[in-house]
């Protein structure tokens, strides 16, 4: 039974994902077909990671990359969530109490705080966590397959 107040719609998706997903050279890609049609769900900082990792990382012109992540962000399966002070402030005690880095941190109290409520993902420190609780909102982790 769907939890009420939860996007049950849509998934969140990590940018090593994204990343995963946008690059058919990546050792990963095969692994995220089954994201083709699914309602995902985005933030600011997984768009930036992805831009960063796609440019300096796979070195993408930076024109592709930036193009192919604007039409991700506006795509109707897509749902783009917005950081806010709340989101931040969650952000620092969900790093402190999972012992995530940074932008981790920040990324999955968004979602949380977003009321998404499974995230897929390559992080082996998220997939061994599983499922992160904070207040009332809780998120799994799992592969994207």
């Amino acid at each position: 039974m769907a939890v009420a107040g939860r996007d049950q719609k849509h998934l969140g998706i990590d940018s090593n994902v994204l990343v995963a997903y946008l690059d058919d050279d990546h050792p990963r890609h095969n692994e995220t077909h089954s994201l083709t049609n699914a309602g995902v769900a985005i933030n600011p900082t997984v768009l930036h990671e992805a831009y960063h990792t796609l440019v300096y990382g796979l070195k993408w012109k930076e024109d592709d990359a930036s193009e192919v992540l604007k039409e991700i962000a506006n795509d109707k399966n897509t749902r783009f969530i917005n950081h806010s002070l709340r989101t931040v402030l969650a952000g620092l005690n969900i790093a402190t109490g999972y012992h995530l880095r940074g932008r981790d941190a920040l990324i999955v109290a968004n979602f949380l705080t977003g009321g998404v409520s499974e995230c897929r993902t390559f992080d082996a420190k998220l997939l061994g966590i599983g499922k992160i609780k904070y207040g009332r909102w809780s998120i799994l982790f799992r592969r994207p397959i």
